[in-house]
């Protein structure tokens, strides 16, 4: 007997496209984030400077043909130290997420559990525990226009 090749594939339903969904469209814009704070923690410990880059078409003079280049690109730590304890604040937009009434930090203790805590976060990200943050309120129509 021989087994189809169509049988040999993993066959699954279409995934859900991000770009009408503004709750997933804000996990995975979150969760990009902290694919950028995690290795900044990761230099951090390790005592290193950490630099991000993006990738940015330009115009080379000489060749008059646009280029893409890698460009380094400011990204501001969610973790910092006070009182020799680390704190991480997951940011969503420009603001940190009030993750309970009033508190917006997570206490992280010693530099060393630093990417543990932000590995702990993104679980928490994919599990759906960050959701309520993310939904985007809809807005008030005070009036309609005639």
């Amino acid at each position: 007997m021989t087994k189809s090749l169509l049988g040999s594939l993993k066959v699954i339903a279409r995934p859900e496209n991000t770009k009408h969904n503004p709750l997933l469209k804000n996990k995975e814009r979150l969760l990009t984030k902290l694919d950028v704070q995690k290795p900044m923690a990761q230099a951090h410990v390790a005592g290193e400077t950490y630099t991000h880059y993006k990738e940015k078409w330009q115009m080379n003079p000489e060749t008059k043909l646009r280029e893409k280049l890698s460009v380094p690109k400011n990204i501001k730590a969610w973790f910092y130290k006070r009182n020799n304890r680390y704190f991480l604040e997951v940011r969503h937009g420009n603001k940190a997420l009030e993750l309970q009434k009033g508190m917006h930090a997570i206490d992280v203790g010693d530099l060393e559990n630093l990417v543990p805590t932000i590995e702990t976060v993104i679980k928490a990200v994919v599990a759906g525990e960050l959701d309520k943050f993310l939904t985007p309120i809809p807005p008030i129509n005070k009036g309609s226009k005639k």
